[in-house]
């Protein structure tokens, strides 16, 4: 197949440049639209005149025509899961049902306030009480909070409960936290919020944590230990209930993190390989949006052991069948969010399950797993695999084989962009030098696959041909190659007159 890039991307007007590229537009004197003081004549102030302001702002001056095509043309430039596939590892970017984004709009979910008392959110409580015994039953775990507003959040909240049983426990002194060197970064980051101390427990050589290591590891000063399972290199952890076993017959409690969950939904269950607590990324297995800032969400499932810890409120049902919240809960560790949650998150996600059912969400699970082994086995002739595990819902490798070329995993990410698609998680898991972290998700067809592969073996032999052509790219985005540590330590968010009139 020749997919040599085209000058323009079907179906990526963006890229075809009707006017100049110019970010600058501001001309002295030129407005779209204007308000006279005397619109204002007669509306009462209520006192507020004394914070009125004396000097009109210092804003960009462009025309209403100028500012409608500033902000479409930066939407056409932007990409999307609407416009292409994400092929980002980790990060999971699925598509998401527009039948969810329907039911979250309509009025009685869309207009609801969270400090309505419960009498009026019966329906809105009923939704949530459902949803938190559908994710446990997913999961295997004896209930699950929905209150985390992100997966970041979720470790910690659930690290609060282990550190408060642990401390009930009279367990104070363990203060150490056992963790993969294959890990989210934000785990430790986790650990150290809650007071712990992170230690890293290397990766076996099949690429996953053995048994015996965390035996040699664990002491009366270990508080827990966290897994992702499978893990960021795509690795099923295939000795995690030997490992809970260790872990809980030496008094430390087991976390997982779940950002991997949707490779095992249907499949298996954490809470039956002997996992305490796991918090859910809604966006990587429910389908709930993704990036843009937020909203999250983040759920924690846990075991019987932690139940008498999980944030309040809680809600429950009487015996008439109403729902109420629950505040008394002496050994909870409190409330971690403002009211109950990202609640349009919820909906979503309980939309999703409904839609799909136990049937689907298994077969949801088991094209994940096909398409990243799909994914893997057209690219290996090529690519090298950083390491030779059975893949689960992601595949990764690394730039090696180029190295005689002098390109690396960034230009191949780069040049990616001229094909017409996303790069790929690049340069993590951190324990697999020049890594490429692929996972294509559930939804991507067969043709899609193909085309990505195409592209990425295409960008291999142009690398051996004509390196600079990589080390160049992109070529036929917007914006070519940024220095992105100084855009990331000296990021300038807002239009500023100063630096505009230089």
């Amino acid at each position: 197949m020749d997919i040599t890039p085209p000058k323009k991307f079907p179906g990526r007007r963006g890229l075809v440049m009707r006017e100049p590229v110019i970010f600058e537009r501001s001309t002295p004197g030129r407005q779209g639209f204007s308000l006279g003081r005397d619109e204002f004549d007669g509306v009462p102030l209520n006192g507020l005149d004394s914070h009125l302001r004396e000097d009109a702002p210092v804003l960009p001056e462009v025309s209403e025509p100028e500012a409608i095509r500033h902000f479409l043309r930066l939407s056409q430039w932007n990409y999307s899961i609407d416009t292409g596939i994400y092929p980002l590892g980790s990060c999971t970017m699925k598509f998401n049902p527009r039948i969810n984004e329907e039911v979250a709009r309509l009025p009685g979910w869309f207009f609801s306030h969270p400090l309505a008392p419960p009498e009026v959110m019966q329906g809105a409580l009923e939704l949530m009480w459902n949803l938190e015994r559908y994710l446990a039953e997913i999961s295997g775990f004896e209930a699950v909070t929905l209150q985390p507003a992100a997966g970041a959040h979720g470790e910690l909240t659930a690290l609060m409960m282990i550190r408060a049983c642990l401390r009930e426990r009279g367990q104070g002194q363990r203060k150490r936290v056992l963790i993969p060197d294959s890990a989210h970064g934000t785990n430790p980051a986790s650990c150290t919020l809650n007071g712990y101390e992170a230690v890293e427990l290397k990766t076996g050589p099949e690429g996953y944590v053995t048994a015996a290591a965390v035996a040699a590891a664990m002491d009366d000063t270990i508080a827990a230990i966290m897994m992702t399972n499978p893990n960021t290199l795509g690795v099923f952890e295939r000795e995690i209930a030997e490992i809970s076993r260790i872990v809980h017959e030496r008094g430390g409690l087991v976390y997982c993190d779940g950002a991997n969950m949707n490779s095992l939904m249907g499949m298996a269950r954490p809470g039956d390989m002997g996992v305490d607590a796991m918090h859910f990324n809604l966006h990587k297995t429910f389908s709930t949006p993704h990036g843009g800032g937020g909203p999250g969400s983040g759920p924690v499932g846990v075991s019987h052991t932690l139940v008498p810890y999980l944030p309040g409120p809680r809600i429950e049902k009487d015996s008439s069948g109403r729902f109420l919240l629950n505040t008394d809960l002496p050994r909870s560790i409190g409330r971690v969010k403002a009211f109950l949650g990202q609640f349009g998150m919820f909906v979503r996600a309980y939309a999703y399950i409904r839609e799909l059912g136990p049937d689907g969400l298994k077969l949801a699970t088991q094209m994940a797993v096909l398409n990243a082994n799909y994914v893997r086995a057209k690219l290996r002739p090529v690519w090298n695999l950083a390491w030779e595990a059975p893949s689960m819902h992601e595949a990764v490798f690394n730039d090696t084989h180029l190295k005689p070329t002098g390109c690396t995993t960034m230009d191949v990410a780069k040049r990616l962009i001229d094909y017409g698609f996303h790069p790929p998680t690049v340069y993590f898991p951190l324990i697999a030098p020049g890594a490429l972290m692929i996972e294509p998700t559930e939804t991507e067809s067969k043709e899609t696959l193909d085309l990505f592969v195409d592209a990425m073996n295409s960008i291999s032999k142009e690398a051996f041909e004509s390196p600079q052509l990589l080390k160049n790219a992109p070529h036929q985005s917007p914006v070519r190659r940024l220095d992105e540590a100084r855009a990331a330590r000296n990021p300038i968010l807002t239009w500023q007159m100063e630096k505009a009139a230089r």
